[in-house]
């Protein structure tokens, strides 16, 4: 083992070697491989919640130390480049390498300028590329790396100082009672934190980490989130662990790339690839455009064979179709309208961390929204109270203040999670609200006894309670409960809070009222979020789960959660737009249905049909039980004929999950109910994240709203998911919007849109570009001529690039339509499009070409001389004049508007450079001056009546391309859409 002392510290980067010596709870490990990140991870996934209470001892300096040669240090240390490295990698990117190709080949063909203007334009986008990387390389690592010093235990029972650099899951470390920025993922032990995770979820409200219960289940981070501190979340306050009761102790269980924080950074150095039709597309579309350069080129050594041209000639000449045919600049030219949307939405208060998913919102068809601070404000106000037992319910009391001294005043004042920080009420709002309608206030006192909060009545003749152990609340559980004891440590009490139909099931069943029901669906239909409340004595200190049985019903707290007055325009604009809203939300449905017929979910002469369902068990199969408002019910035992009973125009509203692994009814019947229901109540974190993908099993594009931690794995797994925070960004969503409301949920699908039908634009208008000079290329080739340098530059920098960029800048329109923009550039319409505008191209060149060719004062070329000694000459000039106004006239009539864009009009700088353009090419049709002839090689007409022909072929052609893009909009596509969408139906 003296070896370890002599190992150098960098060794476990390349090597590592195992020791035949037993190591404590150590299991093999794995190392894991990735792009200029090497990590090492050892297998614990067999740890237990009770080998965890045996690290509390602390590891030896020993141990310590074999373990750090096998994890390695705790940093998540994201590489940066040297810019010489980062050079090389950038110019083997296929699109530079096809830059450098090009190049060579203009060079060696004598287009210096052209070859000169594109080798600079090139070399400044690979230095900005290379500063961009560069940077955001920085900016990640300063953001992920992070060294602090941590106090931690030795199995000597010594404290001791390190660094947080060489922490190994097993140590056991000292969380100071002002708290500390984590650097490690570690479960907590002893004591409670009080937790800031907004950077992982979003979530701006403290959450309380109570100890890890003990026993014999095998440990997950993500199972015991309340009971697991995450690396770079800060810790805000911790006590009740360690040395008189201050700060709090926790066991390291995961280091580096493999914490919580690695976790996200990896994300976001390889972040997973977008399945979206758009992108798939646009690589199967550039290989249509090397069969259309490979038609070229060989059209055009066919035509310069038989020009006698040397075989230099043959190859330089075909491979520059290659350059002409397939452009470079596409991939970089279609995210212009993303990068625009982008900066509008930033203006706007929604930030985004995943440009790609912008184009991807513009198709969404589905919107789950969460309930509680969504679509509803965060505050609620106590509404009521009325306290409950065997011999039925008390009278309503408007205030909890007004009870009676007894143990429902004191569990609404108890059971929570509020905690003291800096002398002001820190915790979840809804717990707030309940805490201060009591009139119980935090105290920091408790006469010497220790407990985590303090808890003390208005007035002397009752005495204070604190709890001594809490268990805070789980959305899977749909509970919380505390154990408290009163001053001096007498009368412990468990209390329980949390949905009704939960705590009414862990009461002794004859403390539940026999009303328990009717008052329930009474009060949830009237939109009022329902609590109900329950305690025990106890004698001695008890696991949760001994805690929360054979309770005793104390009663129902009522809560008012007013809808946001923003919520029922947003889902109005939806459901014009023929958008589905669905609303997923953990309460009671009742409360659902209410808050979904407030906001406009559900309209008020719709029939709602309720939809439970019930998992297999070893007695019974999983059953479903509809449910009419009017009171008449169905059940539905593995049956398809009653779904298939209700009527297309009702809605269902599911008030239980029905996703859970165990409700196997037939996919039809499933199917039919993820089709209708509107409403799906009383679900968990899991459950939601697994609606959003068994929905997108459907092929929906399916976005997601929500505002807090529970709406994390939904969020992630939405095609669009929103988070309402007030950060700037989340790592819980690609959106992250500063508004507090829905709002934002039209204008992400508006700009969603606006920035496709952009990119389907800017596709079609470089794809249109490269078939304009293609063709001009290939007649000129023809005739025994070509372009002049100069003229390709024109062509590309000045008029095709400039509008290229301008042209996304149009906004997305004001109102939501209910056609959804294609994401199919392979489409019929789309591909018949562009087939028709390129015959009516070739059409305009050759007409253009032939009208010359047919004047009495036309000069033949001398057939003597090829390409470019041709010049000037009359041939190249009008070609070369109509492909100028081509190219302006296919910018003006790819650019869409109307339904999801703004008209034309409003991107005013796109307007004015395609007058200054018109106004050019007119200029140098009409009268260009000698020195513009000379530098352009073009050739002096000195007939007027001709050149103001050329104008009116070029307006002719425009007015062609324009009624064929107009009529494929108007008249084909739908049409054709519904004759699919029969053939479709009448197969099925």
């Amino acid at each position: 083992m003296d070896l370890l002392g002599e190992l150098e510290d960098t060794e476990w980067r390349d090597t590592v070697q195992l020791y035949k010596e037993e190591v404590r709870n150590m299991s093999l490990f794995i190392i894991v491989l990735k792009p200029s990140v090497f990590v090492c991870s050892v297998l614990n996934e067999d740890w237990t919640c009770k080998d965890l209470y045996g690290f509390q001892k602390g590891l030896s300096h020993l141990e310590q130390n074999l373990r750090k040669r096998v994890y390695g240090p705790n940093l998540i240390d994201v590489p940066v480049k040297p810019y010489m490295k980062l050079l090389f990698e950038e110019v083997l990117n296929p699109f530079y390498m096809f830059q450098l190709f090009s190049i060579t080949l203009w060079m060696i063909d004598h287009y210096f300028v052209y070859a000169i203007c594109i080798f600079i334009i090139s070399v400044l986008s690979i230095c900005i590329s290379l500063y961009e990387i560069r940077k955001q390389s920085i900016t990640i690592r300063n953001m992920a790396r992070f060294v602090t010093n941590v106090t931690v235990r030795r199995n000597s029972g010594a404290e001791q100082c390190v660094s947080s650099v060489d922490l190994v899951p097993g140590d056991c470390i000292i969380i100071p009672q002002d708290g500390l920025l984590l650097p490690c993922d570690a479960a907590l032990l002893d004591g409670e934190c009080l937790v800031n995770e907004s950077m992982l979820t979003g979530e701006s409200v403290p959450v309380l980490k109570t100890p890890l219960p003990a026993g014999e289940r095998t440990y997950s981070s993500e199972t015991e989130r309340r009971h697991t501190l995450f690396c770079g979340t800060q810790l805000i306050q911790a006590k009740g662990g360690g040395q008189e009761g201050s700060g709090a102790i926790a066991v390291v269980t995961s280091t580096g790339f493999f914490t919580a924080k690695g976790n996200l950074v990896s994300s976001i150095l390889y972040p997973q690839p977008t399945n979206f039709r758009f992108y798939r597309d646009s690589a199967k579309f550039l290989l249509v455009l090397s069969f259309v350069a490979m038609f070229g080129t060989i059209y055009s050594f066919v035509v310069l064979f038989t020009s006698n041209a040397t075989w230099l000639e043959l190859v330089i000449r075909s491979l520059d179709i290659v350059t002409i045919a397939v452009p470079p600049a596409l991939p970089a030219a279609i995210t212009t309208g993303t990068i625009y949307a982008q900066r509008r939405l930033k203006n706007q208060g929604v930030f985004c961390i995943s440009p790609p998913r912008i184009n991807i919102s513009g198709k969404v068809s589905v919107f789950c929204f969460d309930k509680t601070g969504t679509l509803t404000e965060d505050g609620l106000d106590v509404w009521g109270v009325m306290e409950g037992g065997p011999s039925g319910f008390s009278e309503l009391v408007p205030e909890p203040r007004l009870l009676p001294t007894g143990h429902m005043l004191s569990g609404l004042a108890c059971c929570h999670t509020v905690t003291l920080l800096r002398g002001q009420p820190l915790g979840d709002p809804l717990e707030l609200k309940m805490v201060e309608s009591t009139g119980w206030v935090l105290d920091a006192e408790f006469g010497g006894h220790r407990v985590l909060a303090v808890m003390r009545p208005p007035t002397q003749q009752l005495s204070a309670q604190g709890p001594v152990s809490r268990f805070p609340f789980s959305s899977a559980l749909q509970r919380m409960s505390v154990v408290t004891v009163a001053q001096g440590g007498r009368s412990a009490l468990a209390f329980i809070k949390g949905s009704p139909e939960m705590v009414a099931s862990l009461c002794r069943a004859e403390t539940v009222p026999a009303q328990f029901s009717s008052k329930l669906r009474n009060f949830s239909s009237e939109g009022l979020r329902v609590l109900a409340l329950a305690y025990k004595p106890l004698d001695r200190k008890h696991s949760q789960g001994e805690v929360e049985k054979d309770m005793q019903f104390l009663g129902l707290m009522m809560m008012k959660n007013l809808v946001k007055p923003e919520s029922a325009k947003v889902i109005n604009v939806l459901r014009l737009a023929n958008l589905r809203s669905v609303m997923v939300t953990g309460d009671n449905i009742l409360t659902a249905v209410n808050v979904a017929k407030s906001c406009g979910m559900v309209g008020s002469d719709e029939k709602v049909i309720f939809v439970n369902a019930t998992p297999h068990t070893a007695q019974s199969m999983p059953t479903l039980r509809f449910t009419l408002e009017d009171g008449g019910t169905t059940t539905a035992q593995s049956s398809v004929e009653v779904i298939t009973q209700v009527g297309p125009a009702q809605r269902q509203h599911c008030s239980t999950p029905l996703l859970s692994p165990s409700h196997s009814f037939p996919d039809t019947l499933s199917l039919q109910v993820l089709l209708r229901t509107t409403v799906f109540a009383r679900m968990g974190p899991d459950q939601k994240t697994q609606l959003v993908k068994e929905l997108q099993k459907l092929n929906y594009r399916v976005g997601m709203c929500g505002d807090g931690a529970n709406d994390c794995g939904a969020l992630r797994a939405a095609d669009v998911g929103v988070s309402l925070s007030e950060a700037e960004a989340s790592v819980a969503s690609p959106f992250t919007s500063k508004t507090d409301n829905i709002s934002c949920v039209p204008l992400l699908i508006r700009e969603g849109r606006c920035s496709l039908v952009t990119s389907f634009s800017l596709f079609k208008y470089m794809a249109l570009y490269s078939l304009i000079q293609l063709c001009a290329v290939l007649i000129l080739y023809t005739v025994k001529t070509t372009m002049a340098d100069l003229q390709f530059l024109v062509c590309d920098i000045f008029v095709v690039t400039v509008l290229a960029i301008v042209m996304g800048r149009g906004g997305p329109s004001k109102e939501l339509d209910p056609r959804r923009p294609s994401a199919s550039l392979l489409a019929l319409p789309v591909l018949g499009s562009l087939f028709i505008h390129t015959c009516i191209i070739i059409l305009g060149q050759l007409s253009a070409l032939f009208i010359t060719t047919s004047q009495d004062w036309y000069i033949p070329l001398n057939s003597s001389v090829y390409g470019s000694s041709n010049l000037p000459n009359m041939e190249d000039t009008s070609v070369f004049l109509l492909s100028g106004f081509q190219y302006i006239i296919m910018a003006v009539v790819v650019t869409k508007g109307y339904p999801h864009k703004k008209p034309l009009y409003y991107n005013v700088i796109f307007l004015c450079i395609l007058f200054v353009l018109f106004a050019m090419m007119t200029w140098l049709m009409v009268y260009p001056g000698s020195i513009v002839r000379q530098y352009l090689q073009l050739y002096d007409f000195s007939d007027m009546n001709f050149k103001i022909l050329l104008v009116a072929v070029a307006a002719l052609n425009f007015l062609l391309c324009f009624v064929v893009e107009v009529s494929d909009d108007m008249t084909l596509i739908f049409p054709l859409r519904t004759i699919v969408k029969d053939i479709k139906t009448y197969v099925q």
